[in-house]
């Protein structure tokens, strides 16, 4: 995807008779020999705001002179301030802070010399999933623009899938999150409750800005002894979509496919991996950080945290999805289901979430062969539940 958007981003630049200029190897190196090369005084970037990436730009920042912008959020990070001076860690008066901030002015554009050098130029990949670059980006805009007002019915219906889809554009900055609130406005409760995601956005990379070594622990100190399962048959169930939870394996496949998932989908899948399973959840975050397109670190580790009950969250561990309920109040009628577990499409509505409780004399009739063409559940959620309780208790002291 990558790939696809600086061949995109090429293209625009043709039109002025320039190239994009690729060059290869160390950032810390090749940039200020770049920067002496073309006399350049100064460099801008936008920030990244990852622990690696951080200790990169400040190294780089301090060899050459810099501008960095923050194109990438609504807020800096350290801008949204309690009244005390100190960050949040709830997002609910994080929000309030937000909304009541101005958004900053974008620079003004300058002239300048687009050169035509390629350098090494952009290798070649294979297609992405979707139509890469600007231009794409602002079209999937103005598409949502046309039903976002219904967002807050639709937004948890994987079945309907009517979200903006512009996650993977946020990520690869070929469309700005101002650029989408100017757009879309907060006018409307739909608008406004969009809006309100972005906002989620920024709280998860102001946290990661705070506190970087959440990557790679539990953001609340008292989660870090928690006993996980070493359940890797489990762990790759999960990951291939054959968990026997109908709802959960419709999500995993659809992101073996697009590279992508539901939201909501993707609340449900984790919390059956940390809270069923009792899996790690770092072992999610990295599974998909190197599956989804859409991987922004700040808000991949952000949700994982949530999901685990670990992170910035005013309701800990004692939440736990059942899959089931979710997959009947999200995908009323198994219509996400039936297109990515095909094996059940043929599975009554009143049992296509729970294949198990129907007869299996109904279940041949539908094709479906449990333990066989479809896999029983690995875990009862009963139990799953009880023991996800007890680990955290014991693991809190409690």
């Amino acid at each position: 995807m990558l790939a696809a958007n600086l061949r995109a981003l090429d293209a625009s630049l043709a039109e002025y008779d320039g190239r994009l200029h690729v060059v290869r190897g160390r950032p810390v190196q090749l940039l200020p020999e770049l920067a002496d090369h073309l006399g350049t005084e100064r460099i801008h970037w936008n920030a990244d705001y990852t622990p690696y990436a951080r200790r990169r730009d400040d190294l780089i920042g301090s060899i050459v002179p810099s501008t960095i912008h923050h194109g990438q959020v609504v807020h800096a990070p350290g801008s949204i301030l309690t009244n005390d001076g100190g960050r949040y860690r709830v997002f609910t008066p994080f929000y309030r802070r937000w909304e009541q901030t101005p958004i900053s002015s974008t620079p003004a554009p300058a002239a300048v010399a687009v050169r035509n050098d390629p350098g090494s130029g952009i290798p070649d990949t294979s297609g992405p999933p979707i139509r890469a670059g600007e231009d794409a980006a602002l079209e999937r805009l103005n598409q949502f623009d046309q039903r976002v007002d219904a967002y807050p019915d639709e937004r948890d219906r994987p079945d309907l899938d009517t979200t903006s889809r512009l996650s993977i554009d946020l990520k690869f900055g070929t469309i700005g999150p101002r650029t989408v609130i100017e757009r879309l406005g907060t006018h409307t409760a739909g608008r406004e409750a969009f809006v309100r995601q972005l906002a989620w956005r920024d709280f998860y990379t102001d946290l990661l800005d705070a506190a970087p070594e959440s990557v790679d622990q539990a953001l609340r100190p008292d989660y870090r002894s928690i006993q996980w399962e070493d359940d890797t048959e489990g762990l790759e169930a999960w990951k291939a979509g054959r968990t026997g939870y109908p709802i959960v394996d419709a999500g995993m496949r659809q992101l073996l496919a697009e590279g992508w998932m539901h939201n909501r989908v993707r609340m449900i899948v984790a919390s059956f991996l940390v809270k069923d399973l009792l899996v790690d959840w770092r072992l999610g975050e990295r599974h998909f950080r190197h599956r989804l397109l859409d991987a922004d670190i700040a808000s991949n580790v952000g949700n994982w945290q949530w999901a685990a009950g670990t992170g910035a969250d005013a309701a800990p561990y004692f939440r736990i999805f059942n899959p089931v309920t979710q997959s009947k109040r999200f995908d009323p009628d198994g219509d996400y289901i039936r297109r990515w577990v095909p094996e059940l499409a043929q599975v009554a509505t009143a049992h296509i979430h729970a294949p198990w409780d129907a007869a299996p004399l109904e279940l041949a009739a539908a094709g479906v062969f449990l333990g066989d063409t479809y896999p029983d559940p690995i875990v009862d959620h009963s139990f799953a539940r009880e023991r996800a309780l007890a680990r955290y208790q014991r693991g809190l002291g409690r």
